[in-house]
């Protein structure tokens, strides 16, 4: 036993390597570009149309590929070669902006040309994000997938909210081909660091079967794996939680007649303690999972969570939000490093890519729904009412931690 300690001890220093550090330079490339095509997307739209309806549609439309695309992109990732289904994604999704230039070029840009841009890139950004969490245990020893998460997670929320965005609203103020060109440009080089991680990444199958057949096959072992069921769920909640409460948060932070009467670049500045809480959070997620342990580290996720979500119900002082906000950012990223790196470490190889994509089902597909029910809550009981009752909410998922007790998450962890 204490062998195997110290040789899962030697592991976890082990340097992550090359291949994990071009793929990182991927992540981080591509990330660059989301965050600047999120921003140029609707600055360009605005050129088209006024309509509150449309706008907003344009944001549905990308994200729809996670509802509608998510299970086939996660049994893509199980049959195929998961670094090939990446290049292949980010050769499309640099594509994809070049040609809109080229629309916007000859004067045929339309509303209805952004949506079916956006639909496309969304389709690419699944089935990216579905293969890159998925190759990560073939690239670094399943021993250093916190830690490897945690530097992932740092460079992304770097380069997509810290540095993608302004970039975007910079490149559209001083021409809006840039705003498209550059991210095209940041997706091309992504490729070029892909094609430095050699190998095969394709899961030897033992059988054809239909795409029907695997994706109930990702679903069955999730629905079956307690632990992973569980911590779906729980995300699931917390998500509909979070939605509720940060779609309406502007309407109780920003302007004269809000609580806080923020201004706009005040409220930015507010949002922005949370993203520098979760940049702290990677970084210091694995060192916190060894010191608690696991079970101990996800139970203070919830207890921070819902101080997180349900914070604005107690108080409207920035200085104290912008504090629970920094270290629920910090817990948020520690849930996330540890839930993805077990994931990623339970599932077999050959099953990953479905189970990741029925997880974020399960976990993503209860955003809108958080951002609706939220509306109507703070409707009829106001807007403080509505933060507490998600905060009450979020602190009711302690409720479902026997289940994940050291003991119940190491004997998942064994047998897999």
């Amino acid at each position: 036993m204490a062998g195997d300690a110290l040789e899962v001890n030697n592991q976890t220093r082990m340097p992550l390597g090359a291949p994990y550090w071009n793929l990182w330079t991927a992540s981080g490339l591509s990330n660059l570009a989301d965050g600047v095509f999120k921003i140029a997307l609707p600055l360009l739209a605005i050129q088209f149309t006024q309509s509150p309806t449309l706008i907003a549609g344009l944001s549905f439309v990308a994200t729809l590929p996670w509802l509608l695309f998510t299970l086939t992109a996660g049994a893509l990732a199980d049959r195929l070669d998961r670094r090939r289904l990446m290049l292949t994604a980010n050769t499309a999704r640099a594509v994809l902006p070049a040609l809109l230039v080229a629309v916007i070029l000859f004067d045929l840009g339309s509303i209805w040309v952004l949506y079916v841009t956006a639909l496309l890139v969304g389709v690419a950004e699944t089935l990216y994000d579905t293969s890159a969490q998925s190759i990560m245990p073939q690239v670094v020893h399943r021993d250093q997938l916190s830690r490897a998460n945690g530097r992932l997670y740092a460079v992304e929320l770097t380069t997509n909210q810290f540095i993608g965005p302004p970039l975007g609203g910079f490149l559209v103020a001083a021409g809006v081909i840039g705003g498209f060109l550059v991210p095209a440009a940041l997706w091309l080089a992504a490729v070029g660091a892909l094609f430095l991680v050699r190998g095969n990444f394709r899961i030897e199958r033992e059988q054809k079967t239909t795409l029907r057949h695997d994706i109930a096959e990702g679903l069955r072992y999730l629905y079956n794996q307690k632990i992973l069921r569980t911590l779906a769920v729980m995300t699931g909640t917390f998500n509909f939680a979070s939605s509720a409460a940060f779609a309406l948060f502007v309407l109780f932070a920003v302007g004269p007649a809000s609580a806080m009467q923020l201004s706009e670049v005040g409220f930015g500045i507010l949002l922005t303690t949370s993203a520098l809480g979760a940049f702290l959070g990677s970084f210091i997620a694995e060192w916190a999972e060894r010191l608690l342990g696991r079970s101990k580290s996800l139970a203070l996720t919830i207890l921070g969570g819902s101080f997180f979500v349900g914070a604005p119900a107690l108080t409207d002082n920035p200085y104290i939000l912008g504090f629970v906000f920094f270290v629920g950012g910090a817990l948020v990223m520690l849930w996330n490093v540890i839930t993805v790196s077990l994931r990623q470490r339970i599932t077999p190889d050959r099953l990953l890519g479905r189970v990741n994509s029925a997880y974020r089902l399960l976990a993503w597909g209860t955003m809108p729904l958080g951002a609706a029910a939220g509306g109507l809550i703070a409707q009829v009981a106001g807007l403080q009412a509505m933060f507490g009752i998600m905060g009450v909410l979020t602190l009711a998922l302690l409720a479902l931690m026997p289940i994940l007790s050291d003991k119940a998450i190491d004997a998942a962890d064994i047998e897999a």
